[in-house]
């Protein structure tokens, strides 16, 4: 079993990721700027407080980085300290408590103009075509990831993330058949973010798409998922909602 890590514990897919390591028997300790209910060891602290992340990264095995601003808003007062500023002290701070593993979350909009366009389905090593700023951002977040793996020996897991959406979201990816084919519920991103922590060692730098079953194209290849991971979706839009 594993200390893990997890920053962005109170949000959507923090929760159930924190919810389905529990369940597996890891420890967990999250990070958030807000309490994170059910979870007794959290750090309510920002990303840039380099102080409280060195607190509570000693002893941890495992991280798990998802706290950031969740899509795309201004960029130098949102996006720049959030995800690319955060992201550096969150490395940082990981790297120097010799944590061995690092699961960062990128997004399925680094590949957003194919999803709109195709061809499909989107393989990880298809050209990276950002939609915007914040795609712009797991772009960076990707790099340094390959970076730590070939400068620091970390294992480092890029995982593009399907849509989870948040509360106010469910009409918009009820309207749009090509949002609910890269639907990821509460669950499956849950399970699948425990298969990243449970990852054979061997496993060095790893790019890997996750959504739930698609409802009618799949726009996202799993083979990586499957065949590295063990991860296979049980949810489809809208369940797990």
């Amino acid at each position: 079993m594993e200390t893990v890590l997890v920053t962005g514990s109170s949000g959507r897919v923090g929760r159930a990721a924190v919810a389905e390591l529990r369940q597996r028997g890891h420890a967990v300790r999250g990070l958030d700027r807000v309490p994170s209910a059910g979870l007794p060891e959290t750090e309510i602290a920002d990303l840039c407080d380099r102080a409280a992340l060195d607190r509570v990264m000693a002893g941890v095995n495992c991280l798990i980085h998802l706290a950031a601003t969740p899509d795309d808003d201004d960029f130098v007062t949102q996006l720049l300290p959030n995800n690319l500023v955060g992201l550096h002290h969150v490395m940082e701070s990981a790297r120097l408590a010799g944590v061995r593993r690092i699961v960062l979350a990128s997004s399925v909009q680094v590949n957003w103009w194919q999803h709109e366009r195709g061809p499909y389905p989107i393989r990880e090593s298809d050209p990276i075509s950002p939609k915007g700023w914040y795609a712009a951002t797991k772009m960076f977040l990707e790099a340094i990831g390959r970076g730590f793996t070939e400068l620091h020996g970390l294992s480092v897991i890029v995982a593009r993330l399907g849509g989870c959406p948040r509360p106010g979201q469910e009409a918009m990816v009820a309207a749009s058949p090509a949002l609910q084919d890269i639907y990821l519920s509460p669950g499956d991103v849950g399970r699948f973010l425990a298969c990243c922590v449970e990852a054979p060692p061997e496993v060095r730098f790893l790019t890997v798409a996750a959504t739930s079953h698609p409802v009618q194209t799949a726009h996202f290849d799993l083979t990586v998922a499957e065949t590295v991971l063990g991860y296979r979706p049980r949810d489809r839009w809208p369940e797990g909602m």
